[in-house]
């Protein structure tokens, strides 16, 4: 195994796996950026995968309290397609307006954001804006750059996905994140680009680059490590 190397897991997100000589087992570190794994040197990536999966339930739950900010009356989304603002109201009853690009949820007065059950609400409600904006904006997105390109697929869909921004099946079916529409226009384009690029190269080989490469005007490498600073998941 190399010194390090990250992997993308659909459900946990982003793992830097680390080699440490003077590790004796393998230990995992939930972190804002990530789950980071330390392996003693001779590990196999078989041996790394075993022990996720048995500490799937844990880790999952570990990532999802580090990930996750608390949605209160200071919680805000400010993208480049997608702003949203808590205000505090005088009503009992939380309100929410929701328009393209644009959410505000109205509070009342006594809201208790400490309260589970209201945070796990309000991601739902959150999360709701978010697939309906993303089905406006990024179908037509992605089917104005392969008319440009010159790059076919067969179908587009929308998921909740919050391990991998997009994905290109081997007959050409490509799925996108909502979540995308957290990301700034430019890095929006290198995602579906990239799915583009896997219609016509299905691995991460060298031609694959070559050609993501010439659609992003040689800024492949730059934008994937731009993209690598951002999360599949709320703020």
């Amino acid at each position: 195994m190399v010194t390090e190397r990250i992997l993308e897991d659909e459900e946990l997100g982003r793992m830097i796996i680390r080699v440490n000589i003077r590790a004796r087992r393998l230990t995992f570190r939930t972190r804002e950026d990530a789950i980071h794994v330390t392996v003693p040197p001779g590990t196999t990536m078989l041996e790394v995968e075993n022990a996720v999966e048995q500490l799937r339930p844990r880790l999952k739950i570990a990532r999802q309290k580090q990930a996750r900010p608390l949605i209160d009356l200071d919680f805000r989304i400010d993208a480049e397609f997608f702003k949203l603002s808590l205000v505090s109201g005088q009503r009992e009853r939380f309100l929410s307006h929701s328009e393209l690009g644009e959410m505000r949820i109205v509070c009342p007065p006594d809201a208790d954001f400490e309260d589970e059950k209201l945070q796990a609400w309000l991601r739902k409600v959150i999360e709701e804006a978010l697939r309906r904006n993303a089905k406006i904006i990024l179908p037509p997105r992605l089917y104005a750059l392969s008319l440009q390109h010159g790059l076919s697929y067969k179908s587009v869909k929308i998921n909740s996905s919050s391990g991998r921004w997009g994905s290109c099946s081997a007959r050409g079916n490509i799925n996108l994140s909502y979540y995308l529409v957290l990301l700034p226009k430019h890095l929006i384009d290198y995602v579906l680009l990239h799915e583009l690029a896997h219609t016509r190269e299905m691995n991460h080989g060298e031609r694959f680059w070559a050609l993501l490469d010439k659609l992003t005007d040689g800024k492949a490498l730059a934008l994937r490590n731009e993209l690598r600073q951002h999360r599949t998941d709320l703020y």
